[in-house]
């Protein structure tokens, strides 16, 4: 009865989970924060400066100037707008999902520094002379067309400046009202134009004592309205410069979530099917902790308030094959003990036992690698480290506890005792347990000496580093607005573009493409063009309103200065050396210094070939690249330590390695070992990295690309290289210091 109940419970169990996914899934996925770039928004980054030279940038002063922009966004009613002090002197605004971008962008710009004036240019009086909140939208009382009225602190101070005004037969019985009045701006000039740059110039026939004030100005409703909101939130106390801004549409952040989700179901589902066909039971029991997995990692996410965005879906499904990971570690672990001859039991006793080390040392080190990307990485690539970050937490979580507690209960159950098709295993390959033959590692039944082709590795991988280095020398990569400065326009269309018409329509714009515009989509039917200056806000505002009107979709505008592009470039830099040196001293302190540089080797030799690959190929490098090559040194590293442990236990057991021949066979057996595992792994991450290439969002193709070449080169790295590096590197050491492996204990994890 006791075996029957723990079957029962494993079902109900199930059946509990499922229900609760099932009912909580959709409010959950519906509440989570979506990004720019999946909602479409607009997000800016400014430089504060002072508004004179007796000035100086403060944290007060930043948050001051936070509150005034929050203050001015309430009125567009935007979702959880999100302002953030970037020390020293950076503030950076984001406004997902918000109707019109121009209209916030010269909200947010406007210093809204309001001056009383005479046609002379002389000041009189300025903002800080207006009651607070007293501006408000109206309508004249005699042309009954919009107007704006503020009201003075004090009804004498503008009595006086009408007095003085009045008395003075030059200055045309007139009170000219500026917004933002920069030095060297004129009344005379800006009078006989069109469009002057001062918000009016009523003229008086009598002193005025009055505190309340009409501003008039040829406004519609909705122009008086923002003036007026303007106005009560205040003057900026600083100078605010732009730096950097993305402008989405909200069709292409739909179009992009749309896409994305669908590859990401389509990856998913095929790594089941993997999972079910190679691994059997164990598979089975793999997918179910995968979907909880992937329940957990949305209701932290909406939990934490995070903001979900198109590199963070890509982390969210590359979390999967490293939590898959975990799973086949675990699997091929108990293949192994059950060939031996051990029992059912045992064999799930024994697997765990040795694969939580592994799984644990893996973890902490792709860890190391998204914690250093979420430092130094900007919004949208925080993003993917935040989900990384959390996806990795959990995937060890559901993979390591809920995997042995729903396996373990069918395994204490005795019901798969004599079943060892049920974990992939035939009967012809066990070996009896009181037999004294060992277990020869094989992969897919065939041996291999990988360790007696090293030379060949080595010249393969130098003679591609050669080339790679030519490559790069004479073609250079490709860099995007990111790390060269510049502006970035993709347009939308429901039919296919043609590159010599929008060409034609830049040039109307007075714009020139710096290189061709490319095409791609569905169907053409989305063209980008690049510019080597970035776009001002007045250009950026024309282009969003012709090609909106012209093709019936936002057109998404990024510009980057000089400034931020070298940041960034340094930033990247930065981000892959902190991650080398945060792998290193891991490596070093859990097994040894010379295999912890051969992983960094390895990992700079993944990272070096996706540059390579953006070289010949002469896609854009963007900074999203640089998140799929940490994604990659995490995964890199991440199979590269499983190697490494095989090889670790493997010696443990030898004791003592007296000479190169024992030492490069232990480690062709720990290569053979772990083969089979890393063809397993890499190919689940593949297939869902694929997906997302062919069927996910432009947006995000050249961020597969560089995860798919990343993957396969890590792949081979860590099989054909680290390891072989490690070999040859301690065999020339071994005869006056034979290794004599000090075990560095760990904890084995929950035992079942």
């Amino acid at each position: 009865m006791l075996k029957r109940a723990r079957i029962v419970a494993f079902f109900l169990i199930v059946l509990v989970l499922g229900a609760t996914i099932g009912t909580t899934y959709s409010p959950i996925a519906k509440n989570i924060n979506l990004g720019l770039d999946l909602q479409g928004g607009f997000e800016v980054l400014y430089t504060v400066e002072p508004l004179d030279e007796t000035q100086e940038v403060t944290t007060d002063m930043l948050e001051a100037t936070v509150r005034i922009l929050s203050e001015r966004v309430d009125v567009l009613g935007v979702n959880e707008p999100n302002f953030s002090i970037e020390e020293p002197d950076r503030i950076r605004v984001q406004l997902a999902g918000i109707s019109n971008q121009d209209e916030a962008r010269e909200l947010l710009a406007t210093s809204a520094s309001l001056s009383f004036r005479d046609v002379n240019d002389k000041e009189y009086l300025n903002g800080s002379h207006i009651n607070d909140g007293s501006a408000r939208q109206d309508f004249d009382p005699t042309t009954n067309e919009p107007i704006v009225t503020v009201q003075f602190k004090n009804a004498n101070l503008f009595g006086d400046v009408t007095r003085e005004i009045f008395n003075d037969p030059s200055l045309d019985n007139r009170v000219v009202i500026w917004m933002d009045y920069e030095e060297g701006d004129s009344y005379a000039e800006e009078a006989v134009k069109a469009d002057p740059k001062f918000v009016s110039a009523p003229g008086f026939s009598q002193i005025l004592q009055t505190s309340d004030i009409m501003i008039t100005g040829n406004f519609t409703v909705d122009e008086a309205k923002r003036l007026a909101d303007i106005l009560n939130a205040g003057s900026l106390p600083v100078d605010l410069q732009e730096e950097y801004s993305t402008s989405v549409g909200a069709q292409f952040g739909q179009q992009a979530l749309d896409k994305t989700v669908f590859a990401s179901i389509i990856g998913v589902l095929l790594v089941f099917a993997f999972m079910i066909i190679y691994y059997r039971f164990p598979g089975v029991i793999a997918t179910i902790t995968l979907s909880i997995y992937i329940y957990l990692v949305l209701l932290v996410f909406n939990l934490m308030n995070g903001v979900l965005t198109l590199p963070g879906i890509a982390a969210l499904v590359l979390g999967v094959g490293m939590a898959v990971d975990a799973n086949i570690l675990t699997a091929e672990r108990m293949k192994e003990e059950l060939k031996e001859g051990k029992s059912v039991k045992n064999a799930f006793k024994a697997g765990n036992k040795t694969s939580f080390a592994t799984i644990m040392d893996a973890n902490i080190t792709t860890l190391i690698a998204a914690t250093v990307l979420f430092i130094f990485g900007t919004s949208s690539v925080k993003g993917f480290a935040t989900m990384l970050i959390v996806s990795i937490l959990l995937s060890f979580i559901t993979a390591v506890y809920g995997s042995r507690l729903l396996l373990g209960l069918w395994i204490q159950s005795n019901w798969l005792n004599k079943r060892f098709g049920w974990f992939g295993v035939k009967k012809e390959d066990i070996i009896p347990l009181e037999s004294k033959e060992e277990v020869v590692p094989t992969v897919f039944g065939r041996q291999f000496n990988i360790v007696g082709h090293r030379k060949k590795f080595f010249t393969i991988s130098i003679a591609l580093v050669v080339l790679g280095v030519i490559s790069l020398s004479l073609f250079r990569l490709n860099l995007g607005i990111d790390f060269e400065s510049g502006s970035r326009v993709e347009i939308l269309a429901d039919e296919s573009l043609d590159v010599e018409v929008l060409s034609e329509e830049f040039e109307e714009f007075g714009l020139e493409p710096a290189n061709q515009i490319v095409l791609s989509g569905d169907n053409d039917n989305i063209g980008v063009a690049r510019f080597s200056d970035d776009l001002s806000k007045e250009q950026v505002a024309e282009v969003r309103s012709y090609f909106s009107e012209k093709y019936g979709h936002e057109p998404t505008v990024n510009t980057v200065s000089p400034v931020v592009g070298k940041e960034l470039a340094k930033n990247a830099l930065l981000a892959v050396l902190y991650a080398s040196i945060g792998i290193i001293i891991y490596v070093s302190f859990r097994f040894e210094f010379q295999m912890g540089v051969a992983a960094i080797v390895s990992l700079l030799h993944d990272a070096f070939f996706i540059l390579v690959f953006f070289s010949i190929t002469r896609l854009e490098f963007d900074i999203t690249i640089i998140a799929a090559i940490l994604a990659v040194v995490g995964y890199s590293i991440n199979d590269t330590i499983v190697t490494f442990d095989r090889i670790r236990e493997n010696i443990r057991k030898r004791k003592r390695i007296k000479t190169f021949d024992e030492l490069a066979t232990i480690v062709n057996h720990s290569l053979t070992q772990t083969l089979t595992r890393s063809i397993n792994t890499v190919m689940t991450v593949l297939l869902v990295v694929l997906m997302l290439a062919i069927f996910g969002a432009v947006s995000i193709t050249n961020f597969s690309f560089a995860l798919i070449v990343g993957l396969l080169a890590g792949t081979y790295s860590s099989l054909f290289i680290g390891a072989q590096l490690w070999l040859v590197w301690r065999g020339k050491t071994i005869k006056e210091k034979p290794i004599v492996y000090q075990e560095k204990k760990i904890n084995d994890g929950p035992q079942v």
